[in-house]
């Protein structure tokens, strides 16, 4: 009864064998094809951040722009309404701790703020001076944007 029993530790080690190498074989099969995804899913985030910094900042100076444009067109109720909410995510992105500004930006913007009553001041009172400002206000934005 000993080969009988030896013959049936054989096979079951032969088979315990063969499971452990599928299971090695599967799992590197399965790692060699995360990793490229990771690698591919990792640059896709990269992307997807840069594109939402670069839509936070684009809105900012639409904002502005819109501003502008209704000031223009004698709207100085909506007008005001925009330029405050230029100001208010202007300051958020200066002061912030999660701002999507360079240092030079920040610190070429800092002086923007400066005009914020004032040009709420203007808008309010319904002065169609406020109209030049805000275009004015706009230059002076791309060019501390570094797009001007």
């Amino acid at each position: 009864m000993s080969t009988v029993e030896n013959e049936a530790n054989n096979r079951a080690d032969g088979a315990r064998r063969r499971i452990i190498v599928y299971a090695v074989v599967l799992g590197a099969v399965f790692f060699i094809g995360l990793v490229p995804m990771w690698l591919v899913a990792r640059g896709r985030g990269a992307e997807r951040d840069a594109a939402q910094r670069d839509l936070r900042l684009c809105r900012l100076e639409n904002s502005l722009s819109a501003a502008a444009v209704e000031s223009r067109r004698g709207e100085y109720e909506r007008a005001r309404q925009m330029a405050s909410d230029f100001f208010t995510a202007l300051h958020a992105q200066v002061d912030g701790e999660s701002s999507d500004l360079t240092i030079t930006q920040k610190d070429n913007l800092r002086p923007l703020m400066n005009q914020r009553d004032d040009l709420i001041t203007l808008l309010a009172r319904g002065d169609p001076a406020s109209a030049d400002r805000l275009a004015e206000l706009y230059d002076l934005f791309r060019k501390a944007m570094g797009r001007g």
